[in-house]
């Protein structure tokens, strides 16, 4: 199976085991599904769980819908299903991420999905264990 591309702005640092992916401009399903794709790929090849992070300071829309959330959220929470626990964290910094945030917060709860939310880059940091400069793009 060919590794699939690095899809724009993602980093994966293997050195931590961190999934790093920071929004800019709009964003879509199609960019969404792009990621989730890749994420599910790694996950399928990777020897070890991996935390993530993902950066929504940088982000201008979410053209999102709550139906559309709510799926990919149950979509993770069942593709982790069996899975060691591993951390995602999300660095919000408006109302309208927040509230996404939240949405998928809920549906990953009691999974191996560890999902939370941060305003500030430090505090994720710290929970997902990883330096600050691992969460810089």
């Amino acid at each position: 199976m060919k590794k699939p591309t690095l899809p724009p702005h993602v980093q994966f640092h293997e050195d931590v085991q961190l999934f790093v992916w920071k929004l800019h401009g709009p964003v879509n399903e199609a960019v969404v599904n792009k990621v989730i794709s890749f994420l599910g790929h790694t996950e399928a090849v990777s020897r070890r769980p991996f935390n993530r992070f993902t950066d929504l300071s940088a982000q201008e829309a979410a053209e999102l819908s709550f139906k559309y959330i709510f799926h990919v959220s149950l979509y993770r929470r069942l593709s982790c299903a069996g899975r060691p626990p591993v951390k995602s964290a999300f660095l919000v910094t408006t109302p309208e991420a927040a509230h996404l945030v939240k949405i998928h917060v809920m549906m990953t709860d009691h999974s191996p999905l560890q999902v939370e939310m941060f305003e500030e880059r430090d505090a994720a940091a710290k929970w997902l264990g990883v330096p600050v400069e691992a969460l810089q793009s």
